[in-house]
């Protein structure tokens, strides 16, 4: 891992918490000791966590190291884009406005529900029998 000045950042979606820094650096992106490639196996989620770095155009300028604990993959992959753009944020606010209209800052608020007494699941109830 790289030393020196960094700006961190800490991203949640669902149950993923991600603490993400951002160095000066080559353009590496790793999750969990592993390449972004390597970690999340689907390009698509690999382009879903690196997108604040193509909204601001840093590809190649910094370096991130991200370190990802709980939820699936989806999850996951928003949750390090979320922590990703709070440290490009910290790193330089003039990012604001192409974050903003990339819809990057706003966290998701949907989480599961959780179950009730009585029900099978949070809302599934018992099947109804009128006789």
């Amino acid at each position: 891992m790289a030393t020196g000045k960094y700006y961190e950042g800490v991203g949640r979606r669902k149950s993923a918490v991600a603490r993400v820094r951002l160095f000066a650096g080559s353009g590496a992106f790793t999750v969990n000791e592993k390449s972004a490639n390597d970690y999340f196996h689907i390009t698509a989620l690999v382009n879903q966590a690196q997108e604040p770095l193509h909204a601001t155009q840093n590809e190649a300028r910094f370096t991130v190291s991200a370190q990802v604990k709980g939820g699936g993959p989806i999850g996951q992959a928003d949750a390090v884009a979320l922590g990703l753009a709070r440290a490009l944020l910290a790193a330089d606010t003039t990012f604001k406005g192409a974050l903003r209209k990339a819809g990057l800052l706003t966290r998701d608020p949907r989480a599961k529900e959780r179950k009730k007494p009585g029900l099978k699941k949070a809302r599934k109830a018992k099947q109804y029998t009128k006789r």
